[in-house]
């Protein structure tokens, strides 16, 4: 079962929430986060390199230094202040007027270890080098990581109760048009109870978005624990923080594919090709999204397609043979246009399906790319299938959005 506990949560006095708050610091390149940041974003500790010429390297030390003084000086100032109690916090994010509610905890580092908090994505050791550097320098979760659970009747009722009869401490809408709701749980019984919930209801905890800074938490933990010859398990650094949402809340969106050459083909041959795994109809100049699982569309030479994988392409049974990333990858990617390693090969690109269809037929028309796939979205439970039966899946696969704000809570590792 899951462990959670309330933690003292850093976080901007209420008239600054807005000004604080960032996007993830890996949705934006360094000349987003330059452009998107004003004085007092938290982009300036999560990407510190804005705060060096352009061009400069984020790994570099002088970077991190940059991010544990910036860390300090926003405290100074009071941008950032610690709450005087361990608390829960619920963050709720609207979006297309549609609101998701989760609930802000301190996840255990031993639940990561033992398989309690199950993963679906492969990690790469460099990612989890920065993510983990950060965290020890900075000495604290700076930004959250996007946890689903099974849905818990009686939590809901909790965090139901909470929101219709309290104020939010933090209520706006960013620039991107999603609306940010925050209220903090400081009822001890309440407290008491989320905790004896999570460890009786609640027996895995998925990682949807935040495999890094999930791996590199656990690490920071480990890292503590070999060097602390007084380890006692009860020290803040075995946990770190997350923020857990309901399956049945969680809405996974398209996540599609764009690529620079046809392997030499000509668009009839590709054609040609991809009917024998594949029913393929032209749709028209008009975008085509998949209506269904193992439905693709193709955009190519300004039309688009419909394409329908036939029976005996893909096996329901399996939780990654069931997957239409699969399938695309494998009879597409793969098998026509070459494209063995989906994680290093520079010939492919990902698209967050939150930047719509329109972004494939721009990044093709352009020349850029020569042909666009899009795909039907995972659901939340092929995830847990997947997640549940020790399986990866296949890298892009999943795009959860609104992402989470950070800055709107800190869990530091020193209290």
């Amino acid at each position: 079962m899951a462990i959670i506990k309330p933690f003292k949560g850093l976080r901007p006095p209420k008239e600054y929430a807005k000004e604080v708050a960032s996007r993830p610091y890996d949705v934006l390149n360094s000349e987003e986060a330059r452009a998107e940041a004003g004085e007092k974003s938290l982009l300036h500790i999560t990407r510190a390199e804005i705060d060096f010429p352009p061009g400069t390297d984020e790994h570099e030390e002088k970077v991190y230094q940059k991010a544990v003084s910036n860390f300090k000086l926003w405290q100074e100032k009071g941008w950032l202040k610690q709450d005087p109690k361990e608390y829960y916090y619920i963050y709720a994010q609207t979006m297309n007027g549609r609101t998701q509610y989760g609930l802000v905890a301190a996840a255990h580092v031993d639940d990561y270890f033992n398989g309690i908090i199950k993963k679906h994505e492969l990690t790469r050791p460099d990612k989890e080098e920065d993510r983990m550097k950060h965290v020890l320098d900075t000495n604290a979760n700076v930004e959250p990581v996007f946890f689903a659970y099974p849905a818990v009747k009686e939590i809901d009722e909790i965090v139901t109760n909470i929101v219709k009869t309290k104020t939010p401490e933090y209520d706006f809408v960013a620039d991107d048009g999603f609306g940010h709701h925050f209220w903090v749980i400081d009822d001890e019984n309440t407290i008491k109870r989320i905790t004896e919930l999570f460890a009786t209801k609640v027996p895995y905890t998925y990682v949807a978005d935040g495999h890094h800074r999930t791996a590199a938490a656990a690490r920071v933990g480990k890292y503590h624990r070999e060097r602390n010859p007084n380890h006692t398990g009860k020290e803040e650094y075995n946990y770190f923080m997350a923020v857990h949402f309901p399956d049945n809340q969680l809405q996974i969106i398209d996540y599609n594919r764009v690529v620079k050459d046809l392997n030499g083909l000509t668009p009839e041959q590709l054609l040609e090709k991809l009917n024998k795994n594949f029913v393929v109809k032209c749709e028209g100049p008009m975008a085509y999204r998949p209506q269904k699982l193992h439905e693709f569309s193709m955009y190519l030479e300004g039309k688009w397609y419909s394409m329908v994988a036939k029976p005996g392409t893909y096996d329901d049974n399996d939780p990654i043979g069931v997957l239409d990333v699969t399938i695309l990858s494998n009879l597409v990617l793969d098998e026509i246009l070459g494209i063995k390693d989906l994680r290093r090969d520079k010939r492919i690109d990902f698209v967050g399906g939150i930047r719509g269809l329109g972004e494939l037929e721009r990044r093709v028309n352009s020349g850029e790319m020569k042909v666009a796939f899009a795909l039907y979205p995972v659901s939340m439970k092929q995830l847990i299938d997947i997640a549940d039966t020790g399986n990866i899946m296949p890298p892009k696969t999943t795009w959860f959005e609104p992402k989470l704000r950070s800055g709107l809570v800190i869990h530091k590792l020193d209290d």
